[in-house]
């Protein structure tokens, strides 16, 4: 039986390490950011312009079931929109069904529902959150406690948009999910050891 895991989560809640060390231990593929690169291989974008795009929703208010002919003329962003994730959809697909794996974000449990994965939402309490971002921040960064809530709130809002206008789900509602893990109390090492324990690793 192959093993798919899809690892949703919120802005600094150590998912993508979380995804990272899970594939290690249980010894299949990680795709996170391999996904953008693929992305502008296939379209000619760049990679910074593809994840630009795959971080917000299309800004249209229209349901994406509409069709083309519904469409403003000339919405070229909203066509761009749609063909990458066209491509998002495609290449998830193409490599669930090549290996074994690990994939973090981009609607993954999603896309991949007819294979049944083990879906995954990682989250956990702000102060956690800043902190790891804090470990992250570029020197000269603003780390005040107000920017980084800012911050970690303005991200927390891109995905749930992106993730419902494509999916109509809800985004981190635990009923979609197989799996919450709370990242805020543990170390990280620990805690995917356990999981990888539970999947069978």
């Amino acid at each position: 039986m192959k093993r798919i895991i899809t690892i949703g989560r919120e802005f600094g809640s150590g998912g993508r390490e979380l995804g990272r060390r899970l594939s290690e231990q249980l010894g299949i593929a990680y795709y996170d950011k391999e996904i953008v690169s693929e992305i502008a291989k296939r379209t000619a974008l760049s990679e910074e312009y593809v994840q630009q795009i795959m971080e917000h929703r299309p800004l249209i208010s229209f349901p994406i079931t509409i069709g083309r002919s519904f469409s403003p003329v000339g919405d070229a962003a909203f066509e761009q929109s749609q063909a990458i994730f066209r491509q998002q959809h495609e290449i998830i697909q193409e490599l669930a069904k090549k290996s074994d794996c690990v994939i973090v974000g981009r609607c993954g449990d999603y896309i991949l529902r007819d294979l049944d994965p083990l879906r995954i939402f990682v989250y956990a309490d702000m102060e956690s959150r800043m902190e790891r971002c804090r470990s992250r921040a570029r020197e000269g960064e603003d780390l005040s406690d107000k920017a980084l809530q800012k911050m970690i709130r303005k991200v927390d809002k891109e995905r749930k948009q992106y993730y419902e206008f494509y999916t109509g789900l809800v985004w981190g509602d635990r009923l979609n999910y197989d799996l919450c893990v709370n990242t805020g109390s543990r170390p990280l090492k620990d805690i995917s050891a356990a999981v990888a324990r539970l999947i069978g690793g």
